[in-house]
């Protein structure tokens, strides 16, 4: 059989599955695209067995079809073609032939029986016989900013599978968004986003990372199963399967009697932080904050090289002056993540316990609380 497509649109087709397609794996038959097509409709699919992704296309074509076609191979041959019509000719001897204005290329490919069978959701979300099931739409941008605000908080940890990822959390106040390391934590709550029944699902931190960089503007559809999740838009679905250990209990660790209130400026601190991690020691990343009522002493020293700095910021601080300690690296990605809120107020009780982080003003649809363990400094 046959089928024509442009090489631009088919590129931008496989550049939005190749994520999904693994550098290493001891699956041979992972190393391929599925090519399927019925009625005109080119899908291609990718899997890592943690991941997938599928992207469709019209094309022109004599029939139908299903085979498995080299992922790298392809990807690199489209990509680097100029704006052209690529006619495909499936021969039954497992060649794919690929012809253009300019050349001709050969491909090998094979059946598609042995590739692993990709989970998949009914697009009208129609799941009354299963309990199990459910779907919920969402704006992008609401889900890439709470992504945004939460991921970098995930564990790297394999000993703590559970948080790996991030918890969406499905509550009659809305969905809530929960990451932890266990040195910090940031809690979000989407208040647009609720549900009657309350739900707990923990999403990959690989498929985070390629649903942040494939979330654009407009609706998504959300599939939620036991095992997997599926976020379907306009031109792309990711599906990934769940982390199935449960959640640590996060609201445990929330202290509620820190009654001492430090306001800061975010760009500020954050400046600060960037020079203090200069003279702060490789092992410990270690910074001290010397807190007064309007002043907060920020200071590093590395004694290995005999380093050390010191500067002053401005803040409003209602309690008892405390010194106390933080890992620098932990302080300012939390402030990276910050940089949409303009002031931040620190909670503390005292220098060995959790310090609680929120906006001035939270947005009028969500709450954002965020965690930092201290660390001990040095007598």
């Amino acid at each position: 059989m046959e089928f024509k497509v442009n090489s631009k649109e088919l590129e931008k087709l496989l550049n939005r599955v190749f994520p999904a397609v693994p550098t290493r794996t001891p699956m041979p038959v992972l190393e391929n695209f599925v090519f399927e097509i019925n009625d005109n409709l080119l899908t291609v699919s990718a899997s890592d067995l943690e991941i997938s992704l599928k992207s469709s296309l019209g094309v022109v074509a004599d029939g139908n079809l299903s085979i498995l076609v080299p992922a790298k191979l392809l990807y690199d041959i489209v990509r680097t073609l100029h704006d052209t019509t690529i006619n495909f000719e499936v021969a039954d001897h497992k060649k794919l032939t690929m012809t253009t204005d300019k050349g001709e290329y050969i491909l090998s490919y094979t059946d598609i029986g042995d590739y692993p069978e990709i989970p998949s959701f009914p697009e009208d979300g129609s799941f009354e016989d299963d309990p199990d099931y459910g779907q919920i739409s969402l704006k992008s941008e609401d889900l890439k900013y709470a992504l945004e605000k939460t991921s970098f908080a995930v564990s790297k940890e394999e000993m703590r599978p559970a948080m790996m990822g991030v918890l969406f959390e499905f509550t009659p106040d809305g969905l809530r968004f929960v990451a932890t390391d266990g040195h910090r934590l940031v809690n979000l709550l989407l208040k647009s986003a609720s549900v009657e029944n309350q739900s707990r699902y923990i999403v990959p931190e690989k498929a985070i990372n390629v649903l942040l960089k494939i979330l654009n503007e407009g609706e998504f559809t959300m599939n939620l199963s036991k095992t997997h999740i599926s976020f379907r838009l306009e031109n792309i679905e990711l599906i990934t399967r769940l982390i199935a250990h449960k959640y640590p209990d996060y609201s445990s660790v929330i202290p509620m009697e820190n009654e001492f209130k430090m306001k800061v400026k975010t760009s500020e601190l954050q400046s600060s932080i960037k020079r203090m991690m200069l003279f702060s020691h490789s092992n410990t990343r270690r910074v001290k904050f010397s807190i007064n009522s309007d002043s907060i002493e920020i200071s590093a020293e590395d004694i290995d090289i005999g380093a050390s700095g010191r500067e002053k910021i401005f803040c409003e601080y209602s309690g008892e002056a405390m010194e106390i300690g933080f890992n620098s690296q932990y302080v300012n990605e939390m402030l990276a993540h910050s940089g949409s809120e303009e002031e931040l107020i620190f909670s503390l009780q005292n220098p060995t316990k959790a310090v609680l982080v929120e906006p001035v003003e939270n947005r009028e649809d969500q709450e954002l609380l965020m965690l930092l363990m201290p660390v001990r400094l040095n007598t």
